[in-house]
């Protein structure tokens, strides 16, 4: 349109004009990244393992204590236990067999223990009590299981009591649990709940199974007398 004629059309008022427009809006071709963002998933990678310990599919090997039989898989156990590495895949007679028979351990133990190996943590719906972690840090250290260990010494320390100090103190000694142990004494050698301690069966195992563990109380005892 030429200047003259909009100066002289009937949309110029007051040398102002008015434009009316029609937008349709269509979905943008980014993503304002304050407003929306990718959300990522917690890993499945223990919820798989464990619901393929359970449901024991592929299962290739069985292992038996008393009646119960627990089927597990060959190479979850070696890649994560150095032990069951060598006695399943290496030259062991066990890898050979189907059937592994387990003693010396208690069936619930073995069960909780594998339900770590297959999710890297101990079963919710499991209460460790005190006896249980006992139980457990025998079979983390019988099979190289450094993370179950250190959760078992921890959950042991903190629980430390009169009943339970002494034969905490002989599992620290026997499995060198040396930060355990440090802990144990300092306990055991408390001047008010050592009279407590020294009149359970704990403490009687303690003196008949390690005495060598008396010198390292009174050692304490010492080097506090003399602070």
């Amino acid at each position: 349109m030429k200047t003259t004629e909009f100066e002289t059309s009937k949309f110029l008022y007051d040398d102002f004009f008015t434009v009316k427009l029609h937008l349709i809006v269509v979905e943008p071709f980014f993503v304002d990244a304050t407003r929306k963002q990718i959300i990522v998933p917690l890993s499945d990678l223990r919820r798989d393992f464990g619901g393929l310990l359970e449901s024991g599919e592929g299962a290739d090997v069985t292992f038996k204590i008393d009646e119960e039989a627990f089927s597990a898989h060959r190479y979850v156990l070696a890649a994560r236990s150095p032990v069951f590495k060598v006695q399943l895949l290496g030259s062991m007679m066990e890898s050979k067999m189907d059937t592994i028979f387990i003693e010396d351990m208690r069936a619930d133990v073995f069960k909780i223990m594998l339900q770590f190996i297959y999710t890297d943590m101990l079963p919710s719906e499991v209460e460790v009590s005190i006896e249980i972690a006992q139980h457990l840090l025998v079979a983390a250290n019988r099979y190289g299981l450094e993370r179950l260990r250190l959760i078992c010494e921890k959950k042991l320390c903190d629980s430390l009591d009169v009943e339970s100090a002494a034969t905490t103190l002989v599992l620290a000694k026997q499995h060198n649990c040396g930060q355990r142990k440090d802990i144990c004494i300092d306990f055991v050698a408390s001047r008010d709940v050592l009279d407590g301690i020294m009149e359970t069966d704990g403490f009687k195992h303690l003196m008949s199974s390690t005495p060598v563990l008396l010198k390292e109380i009174l050692d304490k005892l010492k080097s506090w007398w003399k602070i």
